[in-house]
């Protein structure tokens, strides 16, 4: 097996575990969440929010970029790592002593006093996160996504399960979020050292340092943009309304945003990594670029948009009425994911190919759209932020996407075939959700005059309350994803040659099942 063939298999084992893992964390995430949302309510998560979005900045600035240049650089050596670690510490320290300092004046800004002791204690999780940056990203560099996904899948369950559910049914209110917080990054520093031992020696300076420190800078400006882009509407929703309504926009854009950054999350470190030992072959970055790209529009985008049509019973059936105005707000950031996971493929094409100071200088007159666009509509509620940032996603998607597309020389000749069949899917998925809900509403309107007959008033209150979203959204489901798999088996074809490539590299027996 060549060096080349071999690098391939890790990143296709790689994306495999990543795609477990993912899979694992969202059925993980998604129950614990349900059940914190239900106990503590919209205004304790808007609460939590505004301070998650001042760590979020903070975890930015105290990273800097060091660490990210271990993925990079191509001979690593043991004075790299020492470098990146002892940079991550001091950034870290510093962000957190000036986090802890002005909590005050990031409460006076949100207008909500009581932000001001959760931002002092989320401040700790500066200095923890930047000092597990280094052994994280050394496994990631080693495409060792088993034990990455293993880390987050126990430390989640060990910090939501085990800590945050039983202090939020106790009463501790938002308390039991930011403890939930801080334990999972200890345990993700604990067991991401266990697992890539380095040294903490401190190294401030050495041959290699200003290579390092330009990455680092190029990394840290990237992330910057990336922040005030991916967080501007929290921003400004916190300043212009209260923290409930803060609550129900951040819930419904966890609940858009977390698949799709589980998605990211198993296939652009992987598509990073291995892109990095391709920087000098752009024609087989294009050959994985396509399939990519490719596989979002015709397999993932159906299942947002099912998403989308099943919005209002799903928010009704697992956070209650009190959460049911997010359900609009999940529909609209829904349909704007798969434009994100576009981005986010994108990406890795302008590092690989020598373009890294691209993704920053191009998203800076986004994030002036973006600013002007928040400020003006941020006080007209949290139906009108998301249709904002659905249409800022798609501007950034465009661009950047464009850009990456041009350093690899693919022209709208080779994308229309994949754009073309993913719109397709799309509908047939769409049709196919919708009449599940209009069956599944029918169904329960039928059941309901049945259960009037037989039923005491409130036996029939009781079950009619119940069955409410049960049936509509399950309709939903079973109809949209039977037209999904229908499709796949039937009708491959309509899936072209580069989704169909893509699914053979990961299950071969299925490409071979549905094809004969």
């Amino acid at each position: 097996m060549t060096g080349k063939d071999n690098i391939n298999k890790q990143s296709v084992s790689a994306v495999k575990w990543s795609a477990l893992g993912s899979i694992a964390q969202y059925g993980l995430s998604l129950g614990a969440q349900i059940v914190l949302a239900r106990l503590l309510g919209p205004e304790n998560y808007g609460l939590f929010a505004m301070g998650l979005i001042v760590l979020t900045f903070s975890n930015f600035l105290s990273n800097f970029g060091f660490a990210w240049g271990l993925i990079q650089i191509q001979n690593l050596t043991t004075e790299d790592i020492r470098f990146a670690f002892t940079w991550q510490l001091i950034s870290g320290g510093v962000v957190a002593a000036a986090l802890y300092v002005f909590a005050p004046e990031v409460a006076d800004y949100f207008k909500e006093p009581r932000v001001e002791p959760i931002v002092r204690w989320l401040s700790v999780a500066c200095v923890i996160s930047a000092i597990t940056a280094p052994a994280s990203n050394l496994l990631r560099r080693n495409l060792d996504f088993r034990w990455i996904n293993i880390i987050q899948i126990i430390s989640y369950a060990i910090a939501y399960l085990a800590i945050g559910i039983p202090m939020a049914y106790c009463g501790f209110g938002v308390w039991s979020l930011v403890a939930a917080w801080l334990a999972q990054a200890i345990i993700m520093l604990i067991m991401s050292f266990i697992r890539y031992p380095h040294s903490i020696k401190l190294l401030f300076w050495y041959a290699g340092a200003k290579s390092m420190s330009g990455v680092g800078l190029t990394v840290f400006v990237t992330n910057l943009c990336n922040w005030v882009l991916d967080n501007i509407d929290r921003i400004l929703l916190g300043r212009f309304l209260d923290s409930h309504a803060v609550g129900l926009y951040s819930v419904g854009y966890n609940l858009a945003s977390t698949p799709n950054k589980l998605l990211i999350g198993a296939l652009q470190p992987a598509f990073l990594t291995a892109g990095a030992k391709f920087q000098s072959e752009p024609e087989r970055l294009r050959r994985v670029f396509l399939p990519v790209i490719a596989s979002v529009w015709v397999l993932i985008t159906p299942l947002f948009a099912l998403f989308a049509i099943i919005a209002h019973d799903l928010v009704g059936f697992l956070y209650g009425d009190a959460w049911q105005s997010t359900a609009v707000v999940l529909a609209i950031l829904a349909l704007s994911m798969p434009v994100y996971i576009t981005w986010a493929m994108s990406t890795p094409i302008l590092w690989n190919t020598k373009g890294k100071h691209l993704e920053s200088l191009l998203q800076l007159p986004i994030i002036v759209l973006a600013g002007w666009a928040f400020y003006t509509f941020a006080h007209q509620g949290v139906v009108v932020v998301a249709l904002v940032a659905a249409g800022i996603l798609c501007v950034r998607a465009l661009v950047i996407t464009t850009a990456a597309c041009q350093r690899l020389k693919i022209g709208v000749r080779h994308l229309s075939p994949s754009f073309a069949r993913g719109w397709a899917m799309t509908l047939l998925v769409t049709f196919g959700s919708f009449a599940g809900v209009e069956l599944g509403e029918w169904v329960n309107t039928l059941f309901s005059v049945q259960l009037t007959a037989m039923s005491g008033q409130g036996a029939r209150e009781l079950i009619a309350r119940a069955s409410q979203h049960i049936l509509p959204l399950a309709g939903g489901i079973l109809l949209g994803c039977g037209v999904f798999v229908v499709v796949l088996q039937r009708f491959s074809g309509l899936l072209g040659h580069h989704v169909l490539g893509m699914l053979a590299r990961f299950s071969p027996r299925f490409v071979s099942k549905i094809q004969s």
